[in-house]
């Protein structure tokens, strides 16, 4: 039996029951593969998590209730059928392996069922190949990108029936991966020349001055030859750097600073001179946050592993970063575990803390100084909503015009908003604000 398979399905029961991180899963339990079957692992967990709702639908038509089978079965016949219609994989094989691995479940298992289920839906697999052709629009799109059906409907609201399409298709393409040159050891050309000494096939990314993007490589354990020279940042996130625009020597506070790819490249903007301190309230994220600082070199960054509330007499800043909690639809190409976790009530939760963290930092910004509030949501509620609401009672703030030509092409009326389906990056929203005298 191969064990590969095995913990495909031992990772995707742990993500769905104990609603843990797909990334974390998976560095837990593949650690000891070698590169080509830890790559196969990962194929299948977030081939799935992409698919989940479409292969449900096809198993609805092969079982009664799906569910009802067990975790541990409806997920070996998930991984099966993601197989069946997305990997290029014997179906012989598929059928021996989901059955082998049944049997090995200590109790669990239902090789006698996994077996005729997957035979069956063998001998009609034309019939339920996807896409599939459902007169509902809404139920199309959500069955045939495995979107939750609430997102869709405002998807449709907001971008008709063929953006909506095209923005669910995007989050199931596979993200090539961005890397931002440290550019206070090498340049961007300079660390293209690298890459490609060793036949990493790279290109410049298209707005941000300091992005490459790495075609093929997968993660960046493949560029150790590089350490210390990038750090792993999309495009989208570089370009909220640049709307905070940040001056050496000044005074800058990053409000909710882990995993610090924005807090180190104010950094470098600012040439490491000045002082930059990040915020951090999870304890958990705090190393993650402490090693990316140190394995770029950058001394300016102060951690605080506290909450805002902790910085009252800390100011004034010249520059505010919040880049703040948030449903993160902008990033489900990379997290599509988040189309399952994500409910439209939350969006109203997630506003009214954002709201709230607005207040609390423009509370410490200098007079003529700038506050960037930016989310990796592309839900308005989470973006303009939460602006426009801010303005009312901070009558003092006014949103400015962003400086860089090369961010022009996203801001309409003041705000900077980006799309997986019309950018190729993930979905941000910014914003700058100035505090008048």
């Amino acid at each position: 039996m191969s064990d590969t398979r095995s913990l495909a399905v031992r990772a995707l029961i742990e993500i769905f029951l104990e609603d843990s991180r797909p990334k974390h899963i998976l560095e837990k339990l593949s650690q000891h593969l070698d590169r080509r079957d830890r790559s196969f692992v990962m194929e299948i967990v977030y081939g799935v998590l992409r698919f989940r709702d479409t292969l449900d639908w096809v198993l609805s038509h092969f079982l009664k209730n799906p569910a009802k089978v067990g975790t541990f079965t409806q997920n070996n016949l998930r991984a099966a059928l993601y197989q069946f219609y997305y990997m290029r994989v014997p179906d012989w094989a598929v059928v021996s392996e989901a059955v082998e691995i049944e049997k090995s479940s200590a109790g669990h298992g239902k090789p006698s069922l996994v077996n005729a289920v997957l035979r069956n839906i063998l001998r009609q697999k034309k019939r339920f190949e996807p896409p599939f052709s459902l007169e509902d629009p809404i139920s199309s799109i959500a069955i045939n990108t495995s979107h939750p059906k609430w997102l869709i409907k405002r998807w449709i609201r907001r971008f008709g029936e063929d953006g909506s399409l095209q923005l669910a298709q995007a989050d199931n393409k596979i993200p090539q991966l961005t890397i931002r040159t440290n550019t206070l050891r090498t340049t961007r050309q300079d660390l293209l020349t690298l890459l490609a000494a060793h036949e990493v096939e790279s290109v410049p990314t298209e707005f941000s001055p300091d992005g490459i993007t790495l075609r093929q490589i997968r993660s960046h354990n493949e560029l150790d030859f590089a350490r210390g020279l990038f750090a792993v940042q999309d495009e989208a996130s570089q370009l909220i750097s640049y709307l905070l625009d940040p001056k050496p020597h000044e005074k800058v506070l990053d409000a909710c600073a882990a995993p610090g790819g924005k807090a180190t490249h104010l950094a470098q903007l600012m040439r490491d001179t000045g002082e930059i301190t990040a915020v951090e309230k999870d304890d958990k994220r705090i190393p993650m946050l402490r090693d990316n600082i140190g394995s770029l070199g950058i001394r300016s960054v102060l951690i605080i592993n506290d909450d805002i509330g902790s910085l009252q007499n800390a100011g004034p800043f010249d520059r505010i970063l919040l880049d703040a909690p948030c449903s993160a639809t902008g990033v489900i190409r990379r997290n599509p575990d988040i189309k399952y976790k994500r409910k439209a009530k939350d969006l109203d939760e997630y506003r009214t803390k954002q709201i709230h963290l607005l207040r609390a930092v423009s509370r410490l910004l200098k007079e003529d100084g700038r506050l960037v509030y930016s989310v990796c949501s592309i839900e308005p509620e989470e973006g303009e909503q939460v602006v426009n609401e801010f303005l009312k009672t901070s009558q003092e703030f006014r949103i400015i015009d962003a400086e860089a030509p090369f961010l022009r092409s996203f801001v309409h009326e003041g705000f900077l908003r980006t799309y997986p389906h019309l950018h190729n990056m993930d979905g941000f929203f910014g914003v700058a604000l100035c505090k008048r005298r």
